[in-house]
C-alpha cells in the first residue's frame, strides 16, 4: 500500500543478526529514483546463498539485510529516465546488471562487470534502518526496488516459480556448461554436488551435447533426481574413491569436465583430478572465507594440463540469456518443474532453510 509520498509498505523476511533466523517484518520503499523499479514479487528461489548470508558465512557484516536472490515478479512503478521496462512487465531479476563504463564493460567482457548497477537504499525498516538486499535484490519479500536494468522481460504466459530460478541458481548451473567451460558435444562431465545448481550444470551439458554426464553426490535421492536431469552415471561418494570411479567409467582416463558445486576442499580436490589429460576444472561452489585446501600437488597438476577456473554467474549475460533459458523451458528443454520441488509461503522460508538442509528439495520456492 502506498502512501500520498508514495512510498509502499511491504512485508519481506529480515535478518537483522548474524545467525539468527530472518523473521518477516513490514517495511517501507521509497518511490523509485532515476532508472529504478519498483517490483512487486510473485515468486521467490530459496537459495543456500541466502542460507549463508543470514549465517554470516560470507557477504559482510550489513545487517538488517532482506533476505532472497532468485525472483520474477510485475514492474509496478519506474522512475525517471527508464526506457527497458514499463509498469506492468514480466521479469526475472538479476543480481548483474553491467555498467558499461567499467575497465571489464569497456574490454567487451559485461560478464566481468565490476560495477554491477542497483538502485540506491530506499528501503527502510519499519524502525528507520536501512535495508541491504541480498546480491542488491532482495526478493522474499512482496516488493522490492531494484535497478531498472536488473529486470529482464520474459514471456508473461510462463509460470513464476519457474522463471524465479533462472534468476540465479538455474542460470548459473547452465551458464557454467556452456559458457564458462564451454562443453562440447561428444565429451565427458563430472558433476560434483547435485542439488539445484549442479542438476543445472547437467541440464546444461546435456544442451551442450556431452554424451558422458556422471553425477557425485552422497545423497542417494540427489543421484536419482540428477538422473531424471540427463546424468548418464551416478557415483556415490560414500561407496569409495570417487575419482577412481569416474577414471573407471571413462575408459581410465578421467573426465574432458569437471565441475565443483558444493564449496569444500575435498570435492575441489577431487574434481581437479578426475580431469582427462588438459581437461577443464570449473569451480560453482561458493567456499567460506576461512576455507582452505592444504594441499595441492603442484607436480601432479601441472602434468595434467588443462584449465582450473571459477565461474561467477555462470559468465552469462541476462538480457541475452535470461528471455533464452525461458524459452528452452518453454519448449521442454529444460526441466525446471523438477527442480521446483516445494511451493511455500513468505512466512515458511526459515522452512524452506531447513529442508534445504535435509536434502528434501532441490528449490523450494516461496509464491506470493
Amino acid at each position: 500500500m502506498a502512501d500520498a509520498a508514495g512510498h509502499i509498505t511491504a512485508r519481506g523476511v529480515i535478518a537483522r543478526e548474524v545467525g539468527k533466523p530472518g523473521q518477516v517484518e513490514e517495511f517501507t520503499i521509497d518511490p523509485p529514483g532515476p532508472g529504478e523499479a519498483l517490483v512487486r514479487i510473485l515468486a521467490s528461489g530459496v537459495c543456500h546463498t541466502d542460507l549463508s548470508v543470514q549465517n554470516g558465512v560470507f557477504g559482510g557484516d550489513f545487517f538488517p539485510v532482506l533476505l532472497g536472490h532468485e525472483g520474477a515478479g510485475i514492474v509496478e512503478r519506474v522512475g525517471e529516465g527508464v526506457t527497458n521496462v514499463k509498469e506492468g512487465d514480466y521479469v526475472i531479476l538479476a543480481w548483474r546488471a553491467p555498467c558499461g563504463e567499467c575497465r571489464f564493460c569497456l574490454a567487451g567482457k559485461l560478464h566481468l562487470c565490476a560495477a554491477s548497477l542497483n538502485a540506491e537504499k530506499r528501503m527502510r525498516t519499519m524502525d528507520g534502518i536501512t535495508l541491504q538486499p541480498v546480491l542488491g535484490i532482495g526478493t522474499f519479500c512482496t516488493h522490492t526496488l531494484v535497478h531498472s536494468k536488473q529486470c529482464v522481460p520474459v514471456d508473461e504466459s510462463l509460470p513464476p516459480e519457474q522463471m524465479s530460478l533462472i534468476g540465479c541458481g538455474v542460470m548459473t548451473g547452465v551458464g557454467a556448461a556452456l559458457y564458462s567451460a564451454k562443453v562440447e558435444p561428444g565429451s565427458s562431465v563430472a558433476v560434483f554436488g547435485c542439488g539445484g545448481v549442479g542438476d543445472s550444470v547437467i541440464m546444461g551439458a546435456k544442451l551442450a551435447g556431452a554424451t558422458t554426464i556422471i553425477a557425485v553426490d552422497i545423497d542417494p535421492k540427489k543421484l536419482e533426481w540428477a538422473k531424471g536431469f540427463g546424468a548418464t552415471h551416478l557415483v556415490n561418494a560414500r561407496e569409495g574413491d570417487p575419482v577412481a570411479r569416474i577414471k573407471e567409467l571413462t575408459g581410465g582416463f578421467g573426465v574432458n569436465y569437471s565441475f565443483e558445486a558444493v564449496g569444500r576442499p575435498e570435492t575441489t580436490e577431487q574434481a581437479i583430478f578426475c580431469r582427462d589429460l588438459a581437461g577443464t576444472c570449473t569451480i560453482i561452489g561458493v567456499a567460506g572465507p576461512t576455507s582452505t585446501m592444504k594441499e595441492l600437488p603442484l607436480g601432479r597438476f601441472f602434468d595434467l594440463g588443462g584449465a582450473l577456473r571459477v565461474s561467477w554467474y555462470g559468465d552469462c549475460l541476462p538480457t541475452r540469456d535470461f528471455p533464452l533459458l525461458a524459452t528452452w523451458y518453454q519448449h521442454g528443454k529444460l526441466d525446471l518443474d523438477t527442480v521446483v520441488t516445494r511451493i511455500i509461503s513468505l512466512d515458511e522460508a526459515q522452512e524452506g532453510f531447513h529442508a534445504m538442509e535435509r536434502g528434501e528439495t532441490l528449490r523450494s520456492v516461496i509464491r506470493l
